[in-house]
């Protein structure tokens, strides 16, 4: 049996000491890990642990998600690895969970398998699969190990996402080009979601997620860009993907600072009827 090399990459912005200690959950069990930091203002590099396996970016500069987990990808494959665990910064692992995702990628054929994935557990009221294994439509970033040989051939994540809607992207790309997502079900992390809450009014429920006005403006615009790059691969999904009304009622009548997120919403319509992309400017 081979051993497996696996390298991870966590993006940093403005991370909390939590977010920090997050690392030692994972650092023992893989060979090489990068940090891109995106903060703006100030390096982390004295928070970070001393450790001969971290190898720490930072320019000053929030390049986005997208890119970060685009460079770490292309310095793991640089530096020799097959495989790429992409990290949260406030996602962490319990004992043992990584171990025996890598027991998997020695165990199973991969060449078809772009993306291994635990079980994410969060608080959407999802009903976890009974089988051991399934093959989900979609991911979240954040624990996914990667098949960088795949993730080279589909030509990475997208950049100008830069940050909502890279997950989604990727993993239809992916389902598109004839890959597949496996996902561990027997094995489950903890993923932060953020402020997320439902509320319910007669007999309709409303998903809020409290995402700040500018994850607003990505989430419209992006989505809407997404949704003409698979539209005919998947109409259903896509169709889903941006009919956002329902939870814009959920903003407008439950969430905080409802005025600036619908104007950020219009904004992200705007721009994608516009043909923007990339890191938003204010105007």
């Amino acid at each position: 049996m081979k051993k497996i090399k696996l390298a991870a990459i966590v993006t940093l912005y403005n991370p909390t000491d939590q977010d920090i200690s997050n690392i030692d959950t994972y650092i023992n069990d893989i060979d090489k890990l990068y940090i891109i930091d995106n903060t703006e203002g100030k390096s982390n590099i004295d928070r970070i642990p001393v450790n001969k396996k971290i190898e720490y970016h930072f320019d000053n500069d929030n390049v986005g998600v997208a890119t970060a987990l685009n460079i770490g990808a292309k310095k793991a494959i640089s530096d020799g690895f097959d495989y790429l665990l992409t990290m949260d910064q406030d996602t962490s692992f319990n004992s043992g969970t990584l171990k025996i995702l890598k027991e998997d990628l020695e165990n199973i054929d991969m060449s078809k398998i772009a993306i291994l994935t635990p079980w994410h557990a969060t608080k959407l009221k999802l009903s976890k699969p009974l089988k051991k294994y399934d093959l989900p439509d979609d991911v979240m970033t954040s624990a996914n190990i990667l098949n960088l040989k795949i993730w080279k051939e589909l030509g990475g994540f997208k950049d100008w996402l830069f940050i909502d809607g890279i997950d989604i992207e990727y993993c239809l790309n992916v389902i598109s080009h004839g890959y597949y997502i496996l996902r561990n079900n027997s094995v489950c992390v903890e993923h932060n979601l953020g402020d997320l809450f439902y509320k319910k009014v007669g007999r309709r429920l409303f998903l809020c997620t409290n995402h700040s006005a500018i994850r607003r403006y990505y989430i419209m615009r992006n989505y809407h860009y997404i949704f003409d790059m698979y539209k005919d691969f998947n109409p259903e999904y896509c169709y889903s993907l941006i009919s956002q009304r329902h939870n814009m009622i959920g903003v407008l009548l439950f969430e905080r600072h409802k005025i600036k997120k619908l104007k950020m919403y219009l904004k992200g319509l705007k721009d994608y009827k516009n043909g923007i992309k990339g890191k938003y400017m204010e105007e």
